[in-house]
C-alpha cells in the first residue's frame, strides 16, 4: 500500500473491490443510517401493513393510471409523480409519513415523487424495489379486475421461510 500526498491510502491491487478502501466505520455508520432514513424495503412495508391497525404511514403509487390499473399495493394512494405538486396537499396529511413506489429498481419515478413531496414539507421514504419486487416477493396486489397474488420468485424471497432473515 502506498500513500498519496493527501495521506489517503491507495491500494495497488488488481482487486476492484478494495482498490478504493472501505470507509471508516463512523463514516459508514452515518451513510447507512442515512440510507435507512430515506428507504424502506418491500418486505418491511408488507409486514407493517399486514400487522393490522394503523401502520403510521401511507403508501403512495406514483405511476400512471394505466400502471395503477395493471396492479398496485392494496390500500395505496394513487398520485402520479407529475401531479404531486398540485394534488398532494389535498390527498395526504403532512403529519403522516409517506412511502413512495413506482415500477421497480429501473425507474426513478418514486424518487422524483419523494423529492417533490419533501419539497412540499412531507416526511417521505422510498420503497426499494417498487411494485416489481412487491409482486416478485409474493405479496397480494390489486388490479382493475380485483386482487391477485403470484408465487414468490425464489431469487427475491425464500421458498421455505416466512422472511429472508435480514
Amino acid at each position: 500500500m502506498t500513500t498519496t500526498q493527501s495521506n489517503t491510502p491507495v491500494t495497488r491491487t488488481a482487486n476492484p473491490v478494495l482498490r478504493v478502501p472501505p470507509a471508516a466505520p463512523a463514516a459508514a455508520a452515518a451513510y447507512f443510517g442515512a440510507s435507512l432514513a430515506f428507504h424502506a424495503d418491500v418486505s418491511d412495508v408488507a409486514a407493517a401493513l399486514a400487522a393490522g391497525g394503523d401502520p403510521g404511514f401511507v403508501v403512495l403509487d406514483s405511476r400512471s393510471t394505466e400502471s395503477w390499473d395493471q396492479g398496485h399495493v392494496p390500500g395505496a394512494v394513487h398520485l402520479p409523480t407529475a401531479l404531486v405538486p398540485e394534488q398532494a396537499g389535498q390527498l395526504l396529511d403532512r403529519s403522516v409519513p409517506v412511502v413512495t413506489y413506482c415500477w421497480g429498481p429501473g425507474c426513478n419515478g418514486a424518487t422524483r415523487a419523494a423529492f417533490a413531496l419533501a419539497r412540499l414539507g412531507f416526511q417521505v421514504k422510498e420503497m426499494l424495489g417498487g411494485f416489481e419486487y412487491w409482486v416478485r416477493e409474493g405479496f397480494e396486489y390489486e388490479t382493475w379486475e380485483g386482487r391477485a397474488v403470484r408465487d414468490a420468485d425464489p431469487l427475491t424471497a425464500p421458498v421455505e421461510a416466512a422472511d429472508c432473515g435480514c
